[in-house]
């Protein structure tokens, strides 16, 4: 027997807002995929639509499931929401399922740049994250120049890694494998052209790679380096659109480390040479090191980038997502599957791509008997057992080269609960 809860929809969440009276704000439920997620669209969502009562959940009530997967897979509508990292879905443009949801769906809030850690790592503001850890203004390092230096340097292979997916190819240049190349190996403050330098003959070395292992890409490839140009992967902005993961991991981690390290060494000199006594240095030392915190915690909660141009888009999103009359539009949208104009499918979500934490390796994330039961008794052809029959079949990354279908159509139609494409499309150059 399903729980009540777990049948909950956008429909219910009105009808209980509306038993508040017609003076009570009304209510709105936003799923995200994990619990580091909640205080950012929180930030977002009272900001940009303060009329509004939101609550801010994990995307499953009844397991401790996390994922974009689960949070799309929601009943979704004007007051339920899905709060998600673009990851690349943005950038495929509807190439897969999950990104045809994300990129058209009325109910769905992403963030544009790949994650969360993307924005909280933004140029303009890591000087303060080391002054937050610190409590040292001194500018040691810049970090705008560098990032600007290596974005330009790794711009034309993450464009590599963006074909690989969109065509396929993503187990022969994953994300592990791009942030294997522009990983930081030696971190060097006072000459930071030469990291760049080593970085781009490592850049240098993996493209020629795969200009000799996909020759077919001669044609797609500049099509798509323009493409994403437009929607804002400019080379100066790179490392906005990498994996957020990596950037902190294998970029910005080991030259923070090493840059707070030298400004909390500065201070304790300073210390020490000012000291009048030894009680008094001693005193003063163990003052300076209870307030300073680690970078890592800094970075994870710090809202500095509230003022970049990035976070203002999401704000200016939500804002246009709650103006007017939004509790009636799209109101006959149950689902984010069924919002899609052009009836794109709704299949398996990306395997190996887009899911960071809470799936297997096929994307999918751990599920209770409760909530197969549930999904049965909603019927063959309800939005959620058309997910899991389509997440059944091949998707178009598990398709051998020849075989592989163009991002779907509107020739797409759902037929006995698997989605088909019609007979007029090509094959994948």
């Amino acid at each position: 027997m399903s729980r009540l809860s777990a049948q909950l929809n956008s429909a219910y969440i009105a009808a209980a807002s509306r038993l508040e009276g017609r003076r009570a704000r009304p209510r709105a439920v936003a799923y995200v995929e994990s619990y580091d997620d909640i205080l950012f669209w929180r930030d977002v969502l009272t900001r940009a639509a303060p009329h509004v009562q939101f609550e801010v959940v994990l995307p499953s009530r009844i397991t401790l499931g996390r994922g974009k997967k689960i949070a799309l897979a929601n009943r979704l509508g004007p007051h339920m929401i899905a709060c998600v990292d673009a990851d690349y879905d943005v950038l495929m443009q509807g190439a897969t399922p999950t990104s045809a949801v994300v990129c058209r769906s009325p109910h769905v809030l992403h963030t544009g740049v790949y994650a969360i850690e993307n924005l909280q790592c933004h140029a303009e503001v890591l000087h303060r994250v080391c002054v937050m850890a610190t409590l040292n203004d001194r500018e040691l390092f810049d970090f705008r120049a560098f990032l600007q230096a290596f974005s330009r340097t790794v711009h034309p292979l993450l464009v590599w890694n963006v074909w690989a997916y969109r065509y396929g190819f993503y187990t022969q240049f994953s994300l592990t494998d791009f942030a294997r190349t522009v990983e930081l190996r030696e971190v060097q403050l006072h000459h930071p052209e030469r990291m760049i330098e080593a970085l781009r003959r490592r850049v240098n070395r993996q493209i020629a790679m795969l200009q000799r292992r996909f020759p077919q890409a001669r044609a797609t490839y500049k099509p798509l380096r323009d493409e994403l140009q437009q929607l804002g992967v400019t080379p100066d902005k790179t490392y906005l659109y990498m994996r957020g993961h990596d950037l902190v991991d294998v970029v910005l981690g080991p030259l923070l480390a090493v840059v707070c390290d030298n400004l909390r060494r500065e201070r304790e000199r300073e210390i020490n040479q000012l000291a009048c006594h030894a009680v008094q240095q001693q005193n003063e030392l163990a003052a300076y090191r209870h307030a300073v915190a680690p970078f890592e915690e800094m970075l994870r909660k710090h809202t500095a980038y509230h003022n970049t141009p990035e976070f203002l888009r999401i704000e200016e999103a939500a804002r246009q997502r709650f103006a007017g009359d939004w509790e009636t539009r799209d109101a006959t949208a149950d689902d984010a599957a069924l919002a899609l104009a052009d009836e794109r499918p709704i299949g398996a979500l990306p395997t190996a791509c887009f899911a960071d934490e809470g799936l297997d390796a096929e994307g999918n994330a751990p599920a209770r008997v409760s909530e197969r039961a549930a999904a049965t008794a909603e019927g063959p052809n309800s939005p959620r057992n058309a997910l899991a029959a389509a997440a059944e079949t091949p998707t178009a990354t598990e398709l051998p080269t020849a075989a592989r279908p163009k991002p779907p159509t509107a020739a797409a139609r759902l037929r006995n609960g698997v989605w088909t494409w019609g007979d007029d499309d090509d094959e994948v150059d």
